[in-house]
């Protein structure tokens, strides 16, 4: 009887020993679980090539054991992790905010891409310290003094709105609804110009309107577009020391309704210009764009040029429905996380974080708004800014020539029984 108490006891001590040494179940369980249940769902039983890409805090020596997870719980639904014969791809992207991690599945069949996506609650011990990668800052370049010297007379109903503002070289372009002002540089900033007239037609000039500057490649030259209407823009230098200002700036300009030039970049393959067509009776593009992305795109009022390490560049946009989309390897994708963006936006070239941010303005019509840095590494809008709190309402936004500012056209709320009144600001970024 004894030997027999001594076996249990014996027995029994190394079960405890055993309990305690047995690993404690791993955080990433779950979540790899649900997400695997709903990449089964989509791709149905056979194989796929399965990569990871992490840009989130979770730490890369735990990339292994989220891996190994997330390809037993596949197969368990018939999903076979195979190598590069497959022509299925899953690729799973693991993000974060402040509040959660984000890990999103892109599922690739052929031509069609779809989406899975789990959302990872942090704990109190796991949230990451808030700081920010970048800091927005803002200069005022012009106020209603300077703007409302030249004003536009072919607009008589109140103060016209700011449609577009660029840099040159030899000073700034101010497109209002109808008129372009050419504003010279000089040493006290850009007091004195050259106001350009009646440049649209009147059945052009909605109660929305939208137009661009596009520079060309050499910086004494430009093209200005509004709705049916598109001008070729120059300046010429003089040593005439007593030539009026504005003297310098020439535009001529003709109907067209060709297709606008609204963004440049570069890809992988080179650089690249989309065109798109603007609908001359409304206030928005198309969604009609140039060259094809491999995707119908619906009707945007704002796009913008994301480059991509693979995929050379994405398109981003703000459709007239007030949804921002992503559109990437011939498919359109919801971006999360972009639900408080107003319906401008512009990318900011900092060398902050990836390089590249998108600057969105807050959405509605705030007396006092404001604007904030976000990052796009796959399809949730990461804040990588503070908000920067603007004096009026932010109601336009443009990518300086350089890529490294932006202009940003603000509206001050105006008084009882008068017009509105309009600034321009520089708005750049410095890295924490």
């Amino acid at each position: 009887m004894k030997l027999i108490r001594l076996i249990t006891a014996v027995a029994s001590v190394l079960i405890g020993l055993g309990a305690c040494a047995a690993p404690a179940p791993s955080p990433w369980e779950q979540p790899t679980a649900n997400l695997a249940a709903q990449i089964a769902e989509i791709l149905g039983p056979g194989q796929a090539r399965l990569t990871i890409r992490n840009l989130s805090t979770i730490s890369n020596d735990e990339i292994p054991a989220i891996r190994r997870l997330l390809e037993r719980d596949i197969k368990t639904h018939g999903v076979l992790a195979s190598g590069a014969e497959s022509a299925n791809q899953v690729r799973v992207t693991l993000s974060e905010n402040q509040r959660e991690w984000l890990w999103v599945a892109e599922v690739i069949e052929g031509n069609e891409t779809r989406v899975a996506m789990v959302e990872i609650r942090h704990s109190q011990d796991q949230v990451p310290a808030a700081s920010a990668a970048m800091l927005l800052h803002k200069e005022r370049i012009l106020g209603p003094g300077v703007l409302d010297t030249l004003p536009c007379v072919s607009v008589t109903d109140g103060k016209p709105p700011l449609l577009a503002v660029t840099e040159r070289r030899h000073g700034l372009l101010v497109l209002k609804q109808g008129c372009l002002l050419a504003l010279d540089r000089t040493p006290s900033g850009f007091p004195d110009g050259k106001t350009f007239d009646n440049l649209a037609p009147a059945q052009a000039q909605n109660r929305d309107p939208q137009g661009l500057i596009i520079t060309e490649g050499d910086d004494d030259e430009f093209l200005v577009l509004l709705p049916g209407t598109e001008c070729a823009g120059n300046y010429t230098s003089s040593s005439e020391p007593d030539r009026p200002p504005g003297e310098g700036w020439s535009l001529k300009c003709h109907p067209s309704d060709d297709p606008w030039p609204i963004l440049t970049g570069e890809t992988l393959s080179g650089p690249i210009q989309f065109k798109a067509f603007f609908n001359s009776a409304r206030n928005y593009f198309t969604g009609v764009v140039s060259p094809s992305l491999g995707v119908d795109l619906p009707p945007f009022y704002t796009a913008a040029l994301l480059p991509r390490p693979s995929a050379g560049a994405a398109l981003i946009i703000g459709g007239i429905d007030g949804k921002v989309q992503l559109a990437e390897n011939n498919a359109l994708k919801p971006v999360f996380g972009a639900r408080d963006w107003g319906s401008d936006f512009a990318t900011l070239h900092s060398g902050c974080g990836t390089g590249t941010q998108i600057v969105a303005s807050g959405s509605g019509e705030a007396i006092s708004d404001s604007l904030r840095a976000y990052e796009l590494p796959a399809q949730e809008a990461i804040p990588t800014s503070a908000p920067l709190a603007m004096d009026g309402t932010v109601t336009a936004l443009w990518t300086a020539p350089d890529g490294k500012s932006i202009f940003a056209v603000v509206r001050k709320v105006a008084n009882q029984g008068t017009a509105n009144e309009y600034e321009v600001d520089r708005v750049t970024a410095s890295c924490n």
